[in-house]
């Protein structure tokens, strides 16, 4: 199916709530007054219920619960708050994807977003950007899905979704991958332009008129935590390593190819609905 005909499917792009279009608003603003985040989010009863639970969950191991979005903000921030949100909205745009495990997507997704900012942080490159990019960039697959069910399940046998040469698998079969599908979502969703960019260019990041260097983080970060579901130890994980990208990143190897990296979550998602479960903030202090 070609791509300009998956966009028309029913249901493969949903609509963008009213208030997370107006948290998209804040992700080029200079300055952002958390509170205020906090309030718009709370206009969204659905939307804070769902921030409230992953802010409580067994993730955080929080002494005590938070009961509203401004709690919240004060414990988590407002990156992830504000990314979580999103995430969350766009979750429940696929409430639903037959032959997909939306827990361990959302597991994965997690494990990419803080390993992004993992990268992100040390190369001074924007972690907001990195985050929030990197907890999105794989909802193209979800897209898919929904939109040609029965050629990603044959895909699904041969290649798993969470395989390191998916989007190699997907470009050959179709044409286009989970990364230009995830970049016409977030164009439509009125994403900054430099996210759609990540987001898109992320399978080959430096390999495209457009330089951005968030793709390539996303890129590792995402090696990362595929081969974490891999599980991938030793002379597999060296080996696979993206060392092209991670030279012009300037990335040290040796933080992202260790066997145990702080940033990852190896606690299993809880089953129940799709979800954007949290995690514990493990960067080191000092990046």
């Amino acid at each position: 199916m070609h791509l300009d005909k998956l966009l028309k499917q029913p249901q493969a792009l949903p609509s963008v709530p009213k208030v997370v279009r107006r948290l998209i608003d804040t992700f080029e603003q200079a300055e952002v007054d958390p509170m205020l985040v906090a309030s718009l989010i709370e206009e969204d009863p659905v939307l804070t219920a769902k921030l409230l639970k992953t802010a409580n969950s067994a993730f955080f191991g929080l002494s005590r619960n938070v009961t509203n979005a401004r709690e919240a903000m004060n414990i988590l921030g407002l990156i992830k708050v504000r990314a979580l949100v999103v995430a969350s909205a766009l979750g429940e745009g696929f409430h639903t994807v037959g032959g997909v495990n939306l827990n361990q997507f959302w597991r994965y997704s997690l494990n990419t977003a803080n390993l992004s900012r993992y990268i992100a942080l040390p190369i001074r490159i924007d972690e907001n950007t990195a985050f929030t990019a990197g907890l999105i960039h794989a909802i193209g697959e979800l897209v898919m899905h929904v939109g040609m069910p029965e050629a990603m399940i044959e895909l699904d046998r041969n290649v798993p979704m969470l395989d390191l040469k998916r989007a190699k698998a997907e470009r050959s079969l179709f044409g286009y991958s989970y990364a230009e599908v995830g970049a016409a979502l977030a164009r439509e969703w009125k994403f900054p332009r430099r996210m759609i960019n990540a987001i898109e260019h992320q399978s080959a990041p430096f390999d495209n008129d457009v330089y951005e260097p968030i793709a390539g983080v996303i890129h590792v970060g995402s090696w990362r935590a595929r081969a974490e579901e891999a599980d991938l130890r030793g002379e597999l994980l060296i080996n696979t390593y993206p060392d092209p990208v991670g030279v012009v990143l300037g990335i040290d190897p040796d933080t992202v190819v260790a066997e145990r990296i702080p940033s990852i979550s190896r606690h299993p998602v809880e089953a129940d609905e799709p979800q954007v479960e949290s995690f514990k903030d493990s960067v080191p202090h000092g990046t």
